[in-house]
């Protein structure tokens, strides 16, 4: 559950469990794999935990439509396993103090490989990989405020992890994803703890390993704002959400940061030229393929904006679904994934120019569906 980011009340959750799981479908069966006359276009993994000390991950192919089917032995065991990366050939998952490896085989099916421990008051949170897929970055919390990110080198025969190196000291670090930008050298993420805002970066060397950017990016000017997550289109612009803490029950805004050659993020944003969002707190932003158009979940709902480079971001639809979306992740065949954790819904999006449309099968019901990944074919 993310820091700040988590206002459904337990009334609010069941009206939306009931509203949404009447509707929701379960994926089709394994035996269903097989009639697929074309091949998928992407694998979609999601971590749950339908009851306590129960884990699973669900696998899905995913049809050029849209449409989900189970991958043959699904769900597969996970051993806690909550937030997931993948880079075609390995799927890394972790879990409370350690991290798995797994092999994702030709069918998507996948099989546990090897793992890696750390301290035990060390606790992961986010997973995700620089764009070569050979380093993991773990963002952990320990308890103490020395939160931070673990980097592991990945063994491309074996999937195995070996620790590179880490960095901490710094609350606003572990909560979120790093996001790289299209050079693969700098990556950031931004959070607000205590109120205290911060957008950070790094630099990344050729053996994977993090160096942290001292830079200080400017709030966009005309309100107080407080920032979470952080988004790259193709080139070296980043989004970042933000929020105005004069005013907290005011709609989440979308600045837009330009990285510099040396890591150095400067942005034109203003409250009067920043889009707002009507989905609430925002809980996630993910970047489509191609740059052109941003997803945005939060706790009233899923919306999609134009990503226009160093210009301001624009709106592109209203709402697409009104309960809380908590993750989204796209595919390269035009679809967009979103997961609702308090009702264990999937919905599935296909993208177009002319707005979004709802995938044949969406939504599916997952019994505690919490976290997803999708591995583009």
């Amino acid at each position: 559950m993310d820091r700040l980011h988590r206002f459904c009340t337990f009334a609010f959750a069941a009206i939306c469990a009931s509203s949404v799981l009447a509707s929701a479908q379960v994926p089709s069966s394994s035996t269903d794999y097989k009639s697929l006359s074309t091949s998928p276009v992407a694998y979609v993994y999601v971590s749950s935990s339908p009851s306590s000390g129960v884990f699973h991950i669900y696998g899905y192919s995913a049809a050029s439509n849209g449409r989900l089917t189970a991958i043959p032995g699904s769900p597969f065991g996970a051993k806690g396993l909550y937030y997931m990366a993948v880079n075609g050939k390995y799927m890394f998952g972790a879990a409370e103090s350690t991290i798995y490896s797994l092999s994702i085989a030709s069918n998507g099916s996948l099989k546990p490989l090897s793992q890696v421990s750390t301290n035990s008051q060390d606790i992961f949170h986010v997973a995700s990989l620089d764009h070569t897929g050979s380093t993991l970055y773990a963002g952990h919390l320990d308890g103490s405020g020395d939160d931070g990110y673990d980097f592991y080198s990945v063994n491309n025969s074996t999937g195995a992890l070996s620790l590179i190196g880490g960095a901490g000291t710094n609350p606003n670090y572990g909560f979120s994803p790093l996001a790289f930008i299209a050079d693969n050298v700098y990556a950031y993420s931004s959070n607000c703890y205590l109120l205290a805002p911060q957008i950070f970066g790094f630099e990344r060397s050729s053996n994977g390993n993090l160096n942290g950017l001292s830079i200080l990016p400017p709030m966009p000017t005309g309100g107080n704002y407080c920032p979470y997550k952080a988004a790259p289109d193709t080139s070296n612009h980043v989004a970042v959400p933000v929020w105005d803490t004069s005013n907290s029950s005011g709609p989440w805004q979308l600045a837009v940061y330009i990285s510099d050659g040396s890591g150095n993020l400067t942005t034109n944003s203003t409250s009067a030229n920043m889009p707002y969002t009507a989905i609430g707190s925002v809980q996630d932003i993910w970047p489509s393929p191609s740059g052109k158009y941003l997803a945005v979940g939060g706790t009233k709902g899923l919306q999609l904006f134009h990503f226009n480079g160093a210009n301001p971001i624009t709106k592109f639809t209203s709402a697409l679904v009104t309960n809380e979306i908590d993750q989204v992740f796209w595919d390269n065949s035009n679809h967009l994934y979103a997961i609702d954790q308090l009702t264990g819904t999937l919905y599935v999006f296909t993208v177009t120019s002319t707005g979004a449309t709802q995938a044949p099968g969406s939504p599916y019901s997952i019994p505690g569906g919490w976290y997803i990944i999708v591995q583009p074919k």
